[in-house]
């Protein structure tokens, strides 16, 4: 079979990561919300979970990209738009290796919240309000490339629906590599903005869901998305990861088992950082999912989107345990001293 197109390889240098800056607010229902929906009355769902603990954490799904990516060495280049309030925040995001530079600072909105509760079987049910990000749509990629020299690769994050087809647009006009990662704003988003968002992306992130809705909203098949784009990386949960490309038989890659499971906010966030580290770091597509596998556990191992370490002893033990020694030497030359 042919190698996967997409690839970008070693030049994955200076990583843009466009999308969500938020505050978490996260909360644990020490139930199962499946117990408290009643069948016959979904139409009319009116319910107040009484919950355990409220953790308020930073997030957003560009910023906890960007911050994995920080975590492993590296100087993403975040974009996205927040309020005054972000100052505390981005001190925060530039200790941990972030170039917060391009972030865009309203003048009149909050920077948004994330606000998600938890039951006992890592269900969740969640709200966002967008506030400053409404704005991200004003934002343009080429000052931002011309500061950096170029940009090797944007991940188009969720974000305002408008902002990101409006930054996948532009970087098929200026050659820009992006990778799409629509995720939760699917359901926000129409067939004719997903069909501009995913077209000519070097790569697309889906969970199993996500990857079904798309098809859905856009009419197109498992053979029409993967003429549209590089790479498809699927992630399954507890079942791991498939990538795909076209003439390439897929990859599957298992997770790093968890040894425990407090709060699965942002794993896929982190997955998305590991894997692009590996890309950055010239690694094979397996060896750049194992890396996000690893980082989506420590995450998923941990309350918050931002509170994990990546010791690189701790990496290197782990990824000798999940994928063996040859997985953990090779992925070691290239983690932070």
């Amino acid at each position: 079979m042919g190698a996967p197109r997409g690839r970008v390889g070693s030049t994955i240098v200076r990583i843009a990561v466009t999308g969500s800056i938020a505050t978490d607010h996260l909360m644990r229902f020490p139930g199962r919300f499946a117990e408290q929906l009643l069948a016959d009355q979904l139409q009319s769902v009116s319910l107040s979970f009484l919950v355990d603990e409220l953790v308020i954490r930073r997030g957003g799904v560009a910023a906890n990209i960007a911050f994995g990516l920080g975590r492993l060495g590296l100087r993403p280049i975040l974009v996205g738009a927040v309020g005054e309030d972000f100052a505390d925040y981005r001190s925060w995001l530039e200790r941990h290796g972030v170039d917060a530079t391009s972030v865009h600072v309203s003048e009149i909105a909050h920077t948004a919240r994330f606000v998600c509760t938890t039951d006992e079987d890592l269900n969740q049910i969640a709200s966002f309000y967008p506030g400053a990000m409404s704005e991200a749509a004003g934002i343009e990629l080429l000052p931002i490339a011309e500061r950096f020299g170029g940009l090797d690769m944007v991940i188009v994050s969720p974000n305002d629906p408008a902002a990101m087809v409006r930054h996948s647009q532009e970087c098929r006009e200026r050659g820009y590599p992006f990778a799409a990662d629509p995720s939760q704003q699917l359901a926000r988003m129409d067939g004719p903005q997903i069909r501009e968002l995913v077209a000519g992306a070097a790569y697309l992130f889906c969970n199993e869901y996500e990857k079904a809705l798309l098809a859905s909203k856009t009419g197109w098949t498992d053979e029409d998305i993967l003429a549209r784009v590089g790479v498809r990386v699927t992630t399954h949960g507890k079942d791991g990861v498939v990538i795909e490309a076209p003439e390439s038989d897929p990859i599957r890659v298992p997770v790093v088992p968890a040894r425990a499971t407090p709060d699965p906010t942002g794993v896929g966030d982190a997955f998305r950082a590991g894997f692009f580290a590996g890309l950055s770091w010239d690694l094979s597509l397996e060896r750049s999912a194992q890396v996000g596998c690893l980082l989506a556990t420590l995450v998923l191992e941990t309350v918050g989107t931002q509170e994990y370490s990546a010791e690189t002893s701790e990496v290197v033990k782990r990824i000798t345990e999940a994928y063996g020694a040859d997985a953990a030497t090779e992925i070691a030359a290239h983690l932070p001293a």
